[in-house]
């Protein structure tokens, strides 16, 4: 079982980079829902994915989180391919989804305790991991307090712990500050900022909210239509547009046939995820 203790034994020798996307596609009968998408994130880098409803982004995740294999082509996190050498990879990975995924019964600690033996972290680690990343996340004081009872940003920042207690080496996020409000929004920020600085972790992330896209990553990429359409940072990006562009222009350009009016797209996709999630 080496592989089970390789996010935190590769940290030095990672090849770079970190994540190889080459050629990836998915289709379903005759829609191919992603098209040959080709993508390098370097170890370190905050990357972030944005593109409307139905442009793949869902599916790319499934299929980098082994949830879903690809019909063509293949990816590499530190060398390791998704397919071939799923259960490794598996090791290597933190993931976030969108919806909820911390039980409400049980109290934050216990959620941690769950994950640990999950992830098969050591008996005489547990302990450590989980007062370190409560520590980190600003719940050592609501540690033995049902989850249920939590903030819609506690449970994120403990959903985040739960991930990365395995200290991974590449950390999927879905959508991370759906339907927080903007100070949760700062924390959850701040914590993935100190996730990269203190153990050098290499985040994908994938958000509608171009001021999060700004805040956070180094470079972003516009899915549309299964097909990564752009690569770059938000001020090349921008520079494309001309002078005086957003990132919302930037969007707009590439995707905005496939926005329907009737509101800011950000919004309505917000809300009606946080409706879903809540209740």
């Amino acid at each position: 079982m080496d592989h089970l203790r390789t996010a935190t034994d590769m940290s030095a020798r990672v090849p770079a980079p970190l994540l190889s996307i080459e050629g990836l596609s998915k289709a379903f009968g005759t829609h191919r829902v992603v098209d040959d998408v080709r993508l390098e994130i370097a170890a370190g880098e905050i990357f972030g994915l944005i593109g409307p409803n139905g442009a793949g982004k869902s599916t790319l995740i499934k299929m980098l989180t082994t949830l879903l294999p690809p019909t063509s082509g293949t990816a590499r996190i530190a060398g390791y391919d998704i397919t071939r050498d799923s259960r490794a990879v598996r090791a290597l990975i933190g993931y976030v989804p969108q919806l909820l995924s911390a039980d409400g019964a049980l109290t934050g600690r216990e959620n941690l305790l769950l994950s640990s033996r999950l992830y098969l972290i050591p008996g005489a680690e547990r302990g450590t991991r989980i007062a370190e990343a409560l520590a980190m996340t600003g719940l050592a004081e609501a540690a033995d307090r049902q989850a249920q009872h939590y903030s819609g940003g506690m449970l994120r920042r403990l959903e985040i712990a739960q991930s990365t207690l395995h200290r991974p080496l590449l950390l999927i996020m879905d959508e991370p500050t759906v339907g927080l409000d903007p100070v949760a929004r700062d924390a959850i920020w701040d914590h993935i900022r100190n996730l990269r600085e203190r153990f050098g972790t290499t985040i994908l992330v994938t958000t509608h909210l171009m001021d999060e896209v700004e805040a956070l990553c180094d470079r972003i990429g516009v899915l549309h239509r299964g097909r990564l359409e752009k690569v770059g940072s938000a001020e090349s990006l921008k520079a494309e547009i001309g002078p005086g562009a957003t990132l919302d222009d930037v969007f707009t350009r590439i995707a905005g046939g496939d926005i329907e009016q009737g509101g800011d797209y950000g919004n309505v996709r917000q809300s009606r995820l946080s409706a879903r999630a809540h209740g």
